[in-house]
């Protein structure tokens, strides 16, 4: 065994080991080294620890059985390594917080993220937890399209008034209207939705919130006021009323026919917990409540010639409309291509 994965593995012990008696166990000691990956008898474990006891202040309680090992009382106890746990860990959310931690506090974390890099690169060859990255993905269901690139300088600008609860004065692109809008915002929260990032505010002189795509601001001010219902808003009961759904906050409903392809597949990762599934001669019946929203609807399109809904008449007719308006276009279009 190489001297590097000796060094890791006395390290992860000395971050492994209380504070005070009663202690952990040898035999303790060597499950959480197998747990986290370091194959070691524990044997060798024992041989460690008496190692690391002439080290540093390592105390070994006799007195009851098992003996249990722990720092001394009023020894330093802050170790400037970093574990292989915390080191996964890190590797794995690097990607995803550059949005959503203000800057200034993600880049004090980038030498930790270097140093976890190093720590699983140099251990990888010997250690089956360090290899883990290389063993799981996280996968997109939808389409891969390519995230929005968002202005980092105006990034920093929208962190920092959220940060603060300060207003902003703004230029933002509204992409429904095809046009910019010059605005005042009151930053409430930051979300992120799949591959966008949204602020969360209100826009004076209207208090309900809304959602801005941080890659459509164009220009962006911190002022001195305060921002206001910053101290009120409750993100979560935001978040549980569905509002990212961008939907009008109504449930239907729905009842469809559904292909035996589609059942098999939906009743694995059912539409809702009161959904059900009827088998007919040709198909089955869907019924489930759900809110009506832009991601349904765009579901519903999305299932071709292996949905058709039955109700509400509302949707079944808006379905049918744009699968009739596509429909035309094709025909259309085959008929220039004549």
């Amino acid at each position: 065994m190489s001297t590097r994965n000796t060094l890791s593995r006395q390290w992860e012990m000395l971050k492994l080991l209380p504070s005070r008696a009663p202690g952990i166990s040898s035999a303790q000691l060597h499950q959480a080294l197998l747990d986290a990956g370091y194959k070691v008898s524990k044997r060798t474990v024992e041989r460690d620890l008496q190692v690391l006891s002439g080290l540093f202040s390592l105390e070994c309680n006799e007195r009851g059985t098992p003996w249990g090992w722990h720092w001394r009382l009023g020894a330093s106890l802050e170790l400037p390594g970093i574990g292989l746990a915390e080191a996964l860990s890190l590797a794995m959310v690097e990607d995803a917080l550059p949005t959503l931690l203000p800057q200034n506090l993600y880049k004090g974390l980038e030498p930790r993220f270097r140093q976890a890099r190093r720590k699983l690169e140099s251990l990888a060859s010997e250690n089956a937890t360090a290899r883990w990255l290389n063993k799981m993905a996280s996968v997109r269901p939808e389409l891969g399209l390519q995230p929005p690139q968002t202005d980092p300088v105006l990034l920093d600008a929208i962190q920092i008034a959220l940060l603060d609860e300060r207003q902003v004065r703004c230029r933002y692109y509204a992409a429904h209207q095809d046009r910019e809008r010059e605005m005042t915002l009151n930053p409430l929260a930051l979300v992120q939705r799949g591959l966008v990032t949204y602020l969360i505010a209100t826009a004076p002189p209207y208090a309900d919130a809304r959602q801005y795509a941080l890659h459509r601001f164009r220009q962006v001010e911190m002022l001195d006021s305060c921002a206001e219902g910053a101290d009120s808003f409750d993100l979560q009961a935001y978040l549980d009323s569905d509002a990212l759904q961008f939907s009008p906050g109504n449930k239907v409903r729905l009842q469809a026919w559904i292909s035996d392809s589609l059942a098999r597949l939906i009743r694995e990762t059912p539409l809702a917990e009161d959904m059900t599934l009827t088998p007919l001669a040709d198909g089955h019946r869907l019924h489930v409540t759900v809110r009506d929203s832009w991601q349904l609807r765009w579901w519903l399109l999305q299932q071709g010639q292996n949905l058709c809904v039955e109700a509400p008449e509302e949707l079944r007719a808006l379905v049918r409309e744009t699968l009739q308006a596509s429909l035309a276009r094709y025909q259309a279009s085959d008929g220039g291509q004549g």
